[in-house]
């Protein structure tokens, strides 16, 4: 069973952020105030759930939720600053549109800049931990799956919409095959030297 809150008289954000690891697309950041008290037998971690869970889910915290927000930051965003400062904008971004203003921010993860005049805390793990933040990981990932699956009609070569624009070998060798898209991410590490090497033998021998 995962808390409710850290502090029981605060009103308080959960934050997280998916797409993270990715060689292509968004990151995508939410940010979830909770009822007080909430309890539910099946949210936790959006890694630990099922896609049909994740779905189920998202309706559910988007219906009862205080107040929930989610935010992407494209590639080129991501170029501009690195992924952990976009990550964290992206955050920043989700809680600034929040309909209430929270009182305290549960950051998932060991790295956060300060937002506002607003405290926080960095929770390594806290999509585990607390609804509010598991809460956000479920967003954030169903969000940022769902436009993936979009973009991926546009490239299909790549298999976004099983992949999600992780770096699986099939992506890997999408990349090496077809080349980049405006939306892979150039200063991410897209090519495997190794795999190349492996996929040029591969192909002698063929």
């Amino acid at each position: 069973m995962l808390k409710s809150h850290l502090y029981r008289n605060l009103i308080e954000a959960g934050c997280d952020e998916a797409g993270r690891g990715c060689l292509a697309g968004p990151v995508t950041a939410a940010a979830v105030i909770l009822p007080r008290n909430f309890k539910h037998p099946v949210l936790n971690d959006s890694k630990k759930l099922t896609a049909r869970q994740r779905s189920q889910l998202k309706d559910e915290i988007m219906n009862v939720a205080i107040a929930w927000k989610v935010a992407f930051l494209d590639n080129n965003a991501i170029d501009e600053m690195n992924i952990l400062r976009a990550s964290i904008v992206a955050m920043h971004h989700a809680v600034d549109g929040l309909e209430t203003i929270p009182q305290f921010l549960l950051i998932d993860g060991n790295r956060f800049f300060p937002y506002k005049d607003i405290k926080y805390k960095t929770i390594i793990g806290g999509d585990g931990l607390y609804y509010s933040i598991a809460a956000a990981s479920v967003l954030a990932k169903t969000f940022r799956d769902e436009y993936m699956e979009k973009i991926h009609l546009e490239f299909p070569e790549y298999g976004w919409n099983k992949n999600k624009g992780y770096p699986t070998l099939a992506h890997r060798k999408s990349i090496l095959k077809y080349g980049i898209t405006p939306y892979h991410r150039k200063t991410f590490h897209l090519f495997d030297t190794q795999m190349k090497i492996d996929f040029d033998f591969v192909h002698f021998e063929l």
